[in-house]
């Protein structure tokens, strides 16, 4: 989202129930705009399910791959796994990342909070983790979304 009108810096971002890449979006509005504080609500997220999916058969003899081998963990670990970069991608840009229960399991099964808050410019041993993480899943496609700002 492009508006001149808009300081260069911004207090606050938030995303609620911003569906498949949109927290990605609003991740990267954040850091374009130096956000102090930013506060998701990711919902559905199936990109990183579907990698996985196609990459299965080059993990049969790992047993990592054992943890998406059926559909329904697939979607979930996909989905577990994307908020994992995400917040990991927040610490390598100086955030301090709070992630817990917006409210109880019973109401919704999309209730993931993600709360960060600016504390630094850049911590290089979360982004060594990002990296490796995304390399130790195979999840190559997505590298550059998840390391740029």
């Amino acid at each position: 989202i492009e508006n001149n009108s808009l300081p260069k810096e911004i207090d606050i971002v938030t995303a609620l129930h911003a569906c498949n890449i949109a927290t990605d979006d609003a991740i990267d509005f954040a850091l374009k705009h130096e956000a102090k504080y930013i506060v998701l609500v990711p919902c559905c997220q199936a990109e990183v399910a579907a990698i996985l999916k196609k990459n299965r058969s080059q993990l049969d003899n790992h047993l990592l791959g054992e943890i998406w081998r059926h559909p329904v963990h697939a979607r979930e670990f996909g989905s577990h796994i994307t908020n994992v970069l995400r917040c990991l991608r927040l610490q390598a840009h100086g955030y301090d990342v709070t992630a817990t229960e917006l409210i109880g399991w019973e109401h919704s099964m999309k209730n993931e909070l993600i709360i960060a808050k600016k504390i630094s410019k850049q911590n290089t041993e979360a982004a060594k983790k990002l990296d490796g993480l995304i390399q130790e899943l195979g999840l190559k496609q997505i590298k550059d979304r998840f390391m740029l700002i």
